[in-house]
Formats: C-alpha cells, sequence, structure tokens
C-alpha cells in the first residue's frame, strides 16, 4: 500500500460508523468460580429429542440484564454485573431449532462442566450456571458434539458479531426495525436473520439471529414467532439518562 493510500484508508476508517466488536470492555474472571448446579428436564420442560431444522445464535444486552436482574442474578451478578466488570451484548447460547414451533431440548444427560472450560468462556458468557444450562438444554441436542465444541462454534460465532454504536444508539429515537437494519448492515446479515427482543417499556433485552443447519444467516422462520413487532420503538440503557 503507497503512503497516500494508507492515510486514505485511515481518513475513511475516522469516518465510518463507530462499530464495536463483541468483547467486553472490562472483564476480570475471578481466581474462584462457583461450581455450577445440574441442570435438569422438568414437568414443564421436558425432554424432546426432535429433529433439527435451524439454530438461533442469542446475545443478551448486559447493561439491561444488571439494572432489572432477574431470577438467577445471584448466580450471574458476581461476574456479570460487579468485580468492576463491563460487558455490552454477552452470548446467551446457541439454540438448535426444530421443524415448526417446538425444538428439541435436554436431549441427554450430562454432567458438571469442568472448570477449565468455564474459565475459558466466561468473558463471553459470564456465568457459569448459564453455561450449564445452555449446553444442558441445548448442547445435548446437537449430533457428534462436545461440550468443548459447542462452547467454540458459539463463541466464534459471538466474537465475529460487530455492533453499531450502541451509546449513540441509546440517545437516539428508533424503532425495532430501525435497530434491525444498523445491525444487519454492519454484520452484512439479511434484516430478516435478526429478532428483537424487549423487556417492558420497549427497553432492549436480546437479539436472536437465525441461521441455517451450517450455520449460515438466514431469515427467520416466520411460523417460529418471536421478537418485538417492527414499528415498536425501542429503548436502549446504558447507564444514563
Amino acid at each position: 500500500m503507497t503512503r497516500l493510500a494508507a492515510i486514505l484508508a485511515a481518513g475513511a476508517a475516522l469516518l465510518a460508523p463507530a462499530i464495536a466488536s463483541a468483547q467486553a470492555n472490562v472483564c476480570r474472571i475471578p481466581s474462584t468460580i462457583e461450581r455450577p448446579r445440574p441442570d435438569l428436564p422438568s414437568a414443564s420442560q421436558p425432554v424432546r429429542r426432535l429433529p433439527i431444522g435451524s439454530y438461533t445464535l442469542a446475545i443478551s444486552w448486559s447493561p439491561e440484564y444488571c439494572r432489572t436482574g432477574s431470577r438467577d442474578r445471584g448466580a450471574r451478578s458476581n461476574v456479570q454485573c460487579g468485580g468492576g466488570n463491563d460487558f455490552g451484548f454477552v452470548l446467551h447460547g446457541l439454540w438448535p431449532d426444530g421443524v415448526g414451533k417446538e425444538w428439541p431440548q435436554y436431549c441427554q444427560a450430562t454432567p458438571i462442566l469442568p472448570t477449565r472450560l468455564i474459565r475459558q468462556h466466561l468473558c463471553s458468557t459470564p456465568s457459569a450456571q448459564l453455561m450449564q444450562h445452555e449446553w444442558s438444554k441445548h448442547g445435548t441436542c446437537m449430533p457428534g458434539t462436545s461440550p468443548e465444541a459447542y462452547f467454540a462454534r458459539s463463541t466464534a460465532m459471538f466474537e465475529r458479531l460487530r455492533f453499531p454504536d450502541m451509546d449513540a444508539l441509546s440517545r437516539t429515537s428508533l424503532t425495532v426495525a430501525d435497530f434491525k437494519r444498523r445491525f444487519a448492515a454492519v454484520n452484512g446479515l439479511p434484516t430478516g436473520a435478526v429478532r428483537v427482543t424487549t423487556k417492558k417499556a420497549g427497553w432492549l433485552d436480546e437479539l436472536w439471529l437465525c441461521t441455517d443447519k451450517r450455520f449460515r444467516y438466514v431469515a427467520c422462520d416466520a411460523e417460529q414467532g418471536g421478537g418485538a413487532p417492527a414499528g415498536q420503538r425501542l429503548r436502549i440503557w446504558r447507564g444514563h439518562r
């Protein structure tokens, strides 16, 4: 590259919209990681061994999670919402979808994940218990997949994602459709591959990204449903008023 070309490229980069990677701004892994509990099927969440028709990569907006909390906040707060850490989007999981409205889950019994594996992926999924849940409920239904392979694939997909300037968007009036277009554009995805879920009053909760069986991003199956309406106002919590 000539010196002039390098200068022009640098200038273009400065003028381009701010795009962030999926990495945490700050991630400090504690010296001791709490051992997760077994995650088991139940009457409301039974074993379902069904054919896989597609996949969903689910990512969560951490500032909203830490602001509102949830039933398992104690299991997540030490890493995700404490310890001096600063997360934007975090990896929820990679979910096998069925053919139609139901999906496979809890396909086989599984032991507790090893601490070394949890530690390896804790900056993407900052909860040992959530990792145990994702492997038990979803990963065990992917044929021929080990915990190591499951988390390696989902983490690699997550780390390849890029994001628009979330701080700027949090101060912008936008709809769900606006955000889907911006997110799809920075990642080169079909807009229809992005589902946005929200909490009360339209606060951003998660993104569900649809793929085919070869993990290529494709338009989501309308029969499976899910996601906020395109015209709904979207609000993004970033810790300011």
